[in-house]
């Protein structure tokens, strides 16, 4: 029977993706929300029957400063612009307590995780690696990427899914991941507002109109055919829609952007087409009660369009996988 798939994919990353933009002042409480937040996720993932990928940055799976530092790949990334290196001087703020470091190392969180053996665990690189940024080259990358296949196999976690940090890539790493074992990465929209950038690329027009469109239908539905995405390896899985967090001064806009995922969840659903949703856990760090609100709202609405039209969720690596059977 054909169908539509629904996709959620999660950047677990904590303080190790926004480091380069906040700091623990500013954002602290979203990143140590997240360890109430992944049990919640989990409890409402199986509640509705959910499998999504958790798409993580090996840096978490350490238990302190000592064990990373002694994981370290044998290349790491020259950036042109220092500060989005962490190993330019920022581990000097990392603790180095046995355990306990909850802005920076998960490994109990990943355990959570791996209890639930409907869900996945992917890869969103080794270091929250910038594919895109000046200075790099693809042999850092490879390193990089390396290394969170080897940290994954030692915590009996085959890595088959990876998200790019930022969503840059292009295709001599994408190659590079094929070489590697993933099979499947989240790729970007169609749309231009979402074409793959480096940070000085980026500019305040696309962040507008990427603003408007979670609220507005302005860049579609994007939703996915199989032969859309199984032309090669790795299997692109697209993106549909960023699940924006709660925000107190937004909230006169949350039912229009509620609106504007479940109506591209129905049209997939009715077209036997895919939709992927992503978020970072930190994203529900704060606003913890709203943002689970919203949520089951969403897992509502699947469940119905489940029963109604059979549309299944999978995880990333699971419909990689049946559309390389389909090949």
């Amino acid at each position: 029977m054909t169908h539509g798939n629904f996709i959620i994919s999660l950047d677990f990353e904590l303080m190790w993706g926004v480091r380069d933009k906040r700091t623990k002042e500013s954002y602290g409480a979203n990143v140590i929300g997240v360890q109430e937040v992944i049990p919640r996720l989990l409890s409402n993932f199986r509640k509705y029957d959910i499998k999504a990928t958790f798409s993580t940055v090996g840096f978490l799976f350490f238990n302190n400063k000592d064990e990373l530092l002694n994981n370290l790949p044998v290349l790491t990334p020259s950036y042109d612009v220092e500060n989005l290196s962490p190993y330019n001087g920022y581990f000097d703020t990392v603790s180095n307590k046995q355990q306990g470091d909850l802005y920076h190392f998960a490994p109990s969180l990943i355990n959570q995780i791996k209890a639930y053996p409907e869900q996945e665990i992917g890869t969103h690189t080794f270091s929250h690696y910038y594919c895109l940024e000046k200075g790099q080259t693809t042999e850092q990358f490879e390193c990089d990427l390396e290394q969170a296949i080897s940290t994954g196999r030692k915590n009996d976690i085959v890595l088959s899914s990876l998200v790019f940090p930022r969503n840059q890539f292009n295709d001599e790493y994408l190659k590079v991941c094929a070489e590697n074992g993933i099979i499947c990465y989240r790729g970007n929209e169609r749309s231009w507002l979402y074409k793959a950038k480096n940070k000085s690329s980026e500019n305040i027009v696309r962040r507008g109109f990427r603003l408007m469109d979670a609220y507005l239908n302005f860049s579609g539905h994007n939703c996915y055919s199989d032969d859309y995405m199984k032309s090669i390896l790795p299997i692109n899985i697209p993106a549909s829609r960023f699940l924006r967090p709660y925000s107190t001064k937004a909230r006169f806009l949350e039912r229009l952007k509620l609106q504007r995922i479940t109506s591209g969840m129905t049209y997939a659903a009715k077209k036997n087409l895919t939709y992927h949703l992503w978020w970072h856990p930190h994203n529900f760090g704060i606003n913890q009660n709203e943002n689970f609100t919203f949520l089951e709202n969403i897992l509502t609405h699947y469940r119905a369009l489940h029963e109604n039209f059979f549309f299944q969720s999978l995880t990333m690596k699971d419909l990689a996988e049946r559309l390389m059977n389909e090949k």
